[in-house]
C-alpha cells in the first residue's frame, strides 16, 4: 500500500528540555514545573541520552520525608531514590528511547509496554533528538476527516484495481467504504490498509459484491 503512516519525527518536540546528570533534585522539579512536563532525559557528554527522570523518580523522597520510616516491602531502588540528590542517581536508567524514523503505532505499543508517558527520540548514536508525549501521538486524530478520506482515495485504492467501485464518506474520523468490491475476498486487506490511515477512528462497511449476470442459454431450433 502507498498510504505511508506518520511518524514520531512529524509530531515530536524538536526542541526538548533535559538536563545534566549532575542537576539537583530542586533544579529539576523547577524545570519540570515550569515547562509542564512529567518528565526530563538526562544527558551526557555531547547530549548522549544516559537516562529518564519522572516524577516517580521524585515521589520517594516526598514519602519516605513524610512517613519517616521507609517499608520494609519497599523496592530497594525507591529507597535509595528517596535518598538521592542529583540527576545521575535519581534517573532510571537505561532510558526507554525511540527513534525518529518510528511509526506513531510503534511509539504507542513501546509507551503502553514500559508505563511511560514520555519518550526521548534518540538517533543512531544515542544523543537526543526530541521528546515525545503521549498526547503528540495523540495528535494524529485532529486530522481532519477531508485529509484522511482524500489519503483513502489517492493511497489505499488505487493499490486495489478490485476496489474501483469503492466509494469513501469521513465523518468525526469514522470511515464508512460502500458500493461495489469486485473480490469479497479482499475485505480484510481493505479494512486493514484502511486502519493503517493516521487519524481513523473506526471502519464501517457497506459493501456488495460484483453484479451476477444470469445466465441465458442459448434458444435452441424447433
Amino acid at each position: 500500500m502507498n498510504a505511508s503512516p506518520h511518524t514520531v519525527s512529524d509530531v515530536m518536540t524538536h526542541t526538548a528540555v533535559a538536563v545534566g546528570g549532575r542537576a539537583s533534585y530542586k533544579e529539576i522539579v523547577e524545570l519540570m514545573n515550569q515547562w509542564k512536563v512529567s518528565a526530563l532525559p538526562v544527558l551526557a557528554g555531547e547530549g548522549r541520552v544516559i537516562g529518564v527522570v519522572s516524577e516517580a523518580d521524585l515521589l520517594p523522597k516526598e514519602e519516605c520525608r513524610v512517613d519517616d520510616a521507609v517499608p520494609r516491602d519497599r523496592p530497594r531502588a525507591d529507597t535509595a531514590k528517596a535518598g538521592a540528590v542529583y540527576a545521575e542517581d535519581l534517573m532510571s536508567s537505561p532510558a526507554v528511547t525511540v527513534h525518529a524514523d518510528a511509526t506513531i503505532a510503534e511509539a504507542a505499543r513501546v509507551m503502553a509496554r514500559r508505563r511511560v508517558k514520555r519518550l526521548p527520540v534518540v538517533d543512531g548514536h544515542g544523543l537526543l533528538e526530541g521528546v515525545v508525549s503521549r498526547s503528540d501521538l495523540l495528535k494524529v486524530f485532529l486530522r481532519t476527516d477531508e485529509e484522511m478520506a482524500a489519503e483513502i482515495r489517492a493511497g489505499v485504492l488505487p493499490d486495489l484495481p478490485a476496489a474501483a467501485g469503492v466509494r469513501v464518506s469521513v465523518t468525526d474520523g469514522v470511515v464508512t467504504l460502500g458500493g461495489r468490491l469486485r473480490d469479497r475476498a479482499l475485505v480484510p486487506l481493505l479494512a486493514r490498509a484502511v486502519r493503517a490511515v493516521e487519524g481513523v477512528v473506526d471502519i464501517r462497511l457497506d459493501l456488495h459484491g460484483p453484479e451476477v449476470v444470469p445466465h441465458t442459454p442459448p434458444a435452441t431450433g424447433a
